[in-house]
């Protein structure tokens, strides 16, 4: 029997010898690449078994050219770069790897929400600016007894809701899927995406991103916010309509946003969000830290290996795809 054949499509690390290892002791070869277009994809991936993913377009063009290929897994939690019904149709499993940076995500996350609560971008930008302590700056107010919105209550608003708990806030949660039992248990109370929208003093985004999530946060659910209030966004870019956002933070709608994700990325040198002083933006770099970045390839690698040797996945996102295995 042929050897199964493993395809990394692209990747940022400075190697994926981490993942040759693991694939080779299972007896499964690899080869890895640098692509992301399917137009340079579909030639090259057609005998896979199976793909490991990072930013690639996996469209359906890639996905029906595949002959033999078993599971597609993705780097990191979110699978929006894969179509998932094309997949699903084709009996391919599409797995990711949702548990590798909850941590590093959620620290991310109350770290803008401190940021913002001390008003460290304005102190920071005035004493290097030559002045010093002035209450001119803006008001600090004391964060605890604030109110905290979480859109999305996974696994990560999950960590963020139980390490603010210590800090004595209010925490309301959305999420569609969710009921109240079980929010309340994890130290929250369920709220519809109005009410966190109107009550929150900082709102942060965990949300997936997918057709019904695409601009959840639009003009209009800013125009209900309070003026006083905060926008972090450590998920997906595309959650955000960012010309609505930039019009808020401009007129003052809102006090300020937090950004790790951008509906570009890279973002654009010119892009406008640069230029502005109450917001506070990080390079995609919540996910990351070197801990991190060896689970998630492990994990990945893994995945693969209990597929390719027969076994379920450990981390499924489409299960109906179950039923059109051959």
């Amino acid at each position: 029997m042929a050897e199964k054949q493993v395809i990394i499509t692209d990747y940022t690390y400075e190697d994926v010898e981490l993942e040759r290892a693991i694939l080779q002791e299972a007896g499964f070869g690899l080869t890895d690449c640098k692509l992301q277009t399917p137009q340079e994809l579909i030639p090259a991936v057609r005998q896979a078994d199976a793909l490991i993913v990072q930013y690639a377009n996996i469209n359906s063009e890639v996905i029906n050219s595949l002959e033999h290929c078993q599971l597609i897994v993705r780097y990191g939690a979110g699978i929006d770069n894969i179509d998932l019904q094309a997949a699903t149709a084709k009996g391919i499993f599409v797995c990711n790897v949702p548990d590798y940076s909850v941590d590093e995500v959620s620290n991310h996350a109350i770290m803008m929400i401190m940021a913002f609560a001390r008003r460290l971008p304005a102190t920071s930008k005035y004493l290097s600016s030559g002045g010093w302590w002035d209450p001119a700056i803006g008001q600090i107010t004391r964060l605890a007894g604030s109110t905290i919105g979480l859109i999305g209550f996974g696994r990560v608003a999950q960590m963020v809701a139980r390490k603010l708990a210590a800090f004595n806030v209010n925490i309301l949660a959305y999420h569609p899927r969710r009921d109240a039992a079980f929010i309340e248990a994890k130290g929250a109370q369920k709220a519809s995406l109005e009410e966190i929208a109107k009550h929150s003093d900082y709102i942060s985004l965990h949300s997936r991103l997918d057709e019904e999530s695409h601009h959840l946060v639009d003009a209009e659910f800013i125009k209900n916010m309070k003026p006083s209030s905060y926008l972090i966004n450590t998920a997906r870019g595309a959650l955000i309509d960012e010309t609505a956002l930039l019009e808020a933070l401009r007129s003052g709608r809102i006090a300020g946003a937090g950004l790790d994700v951008f509906e570009t990325e890279p973002l654009p040198k010119e892009h406008p969000l640069l230029k502005l002083d109450n917001v506070i933006l990080t390079p995609h770099c919540a996910w990351y830290s070197q801990e991190a970045n060896i689970d998630l390839r492990r994990k990945a690698a893994q995945e693969v290996v209990r597929v390719l040797s027969g076994n379920m996945p450990a981390n499924l996102c489409n299960k109906d795809a179950l039923s059109n295995r051959s």
